[in-house]
């Protein structure tokens, strides 16, 4: 898949790529596998704001993914399609019984392909089984943290992970990231790379294009006041006054390491994605 470059016609449009949807075969969802997807704007339960930065954006409906994958056979792939939810391409699934379900798409997989789920799977992208049954140094994705749970780790465009090495009913599995962790032997993974591997190419080029996602402007701690920000106060343009940079609630940032060493899932990491 090659990226969209448009004329210069404006200044915007001097540097904004698109992606070419030359991988999308289908362009209208399935009805039965949609869902009305309310807007919150970065608001939680009650009304306060969580997450900046959020609002607006165009409207779009939810499509209902199977992470688990837990009916075992074969399924025909009808089409692939571009969700507006993720990074990722879906692919539209359907078995021998008309029941039809929506997955991660890999790279390389089109209309027409059969992917198959259970323990005696063929080595193929698109097909899922337990990672026991997967040769060490083959590239998954949607791998599941608990048996049976979904796939949770490995989902986004070109993204893909390595089986590294099984024993004693783990195995270590080399994240985008660097990290490498452990995962149980029978926790279901998908074969392939995700796809839409060229995602990360694409230039915005203009912020309208940004609201249009659903992300609103951005301000710089530094033109605030001292009571919005730590960056904040001073005449013109002033130093922030801080021995490094903070987050707007005081904390350190830029590398500032917030995962608890205490935590209980830290003994299935072997290696952190900083190379500790």
């Amino acid at each position: 898949m090659a990226a969209i470059k448009y004329k210069p016609t404006t200044p915007s449009r001097r540097h904004m790529s698109a992606p070419s949807f030359d991988e999308v075969t289908k362009s209208t969802p399935e009805k039965s596998l949609i869902v009305t997807l309310k807007k919150n704007a970065g608001r939680n339960s009650y009304g306060r704001i969580t997450v900046r930065h959020r609002g607006g954006g165009n409207k779009k409906k939810y499509r209902i993914v199977d992470f688990r994958r837990a009916e075992t056979g074969s399924e025909k792939v009808i089409g692939i399609e571009y969700d507006p939810n993720r990074t990722a391409y879906i692919a539209l699934l359907e078995n021998a019984e008309g029941k039809k379900k929506y997955m991660i798409a890999p790279d390389g997989l089109t209309a027409g392909d059969t992917v198959y789920t259970g323990p005696e799977s063929d080595i193929k992208p698109g097909n899922t089984l337990p990672i026991e049954n997967i040769p060490v140094g083959t590239f998954i994705y949607n791998i599941e943290l608990y048996p049976g749970r979904g796939g949770q780790l490995v989902r986004s465009a070109g993204a893909a992970a390595q089986l590294m090495a099984k024993e004693n009913g783990m195995a270590q599995v080399r994240l985008p990231s660097g990290e490498v962790r452990l995962v149980r032997l029978n926790c279901n993974a998908t074969i392939g790379v995700v796809g839409n591997i060229e995602h990360d190419t694409v230039k915005i080029g203009k912020a309208g294009r940004k609201r249009h996602m659903g992300i609103r402007p951005t301000v710089r701690g530094s033109v605030m006041n001292p009571v919005d920000h730590p960056h904040g106060g001073g005449e013109g343009r002033s130093p922030i006054g801080q021995p490094s940079p903070m987050t707007p609630w005081g904390k350190p940032a830029l590398g500032y390491k917030t995962r608890n060493k205490k935590a209980r899932t830290e003994k299935f990491i072997l290696k952190h994605k900083n190379g500790k």
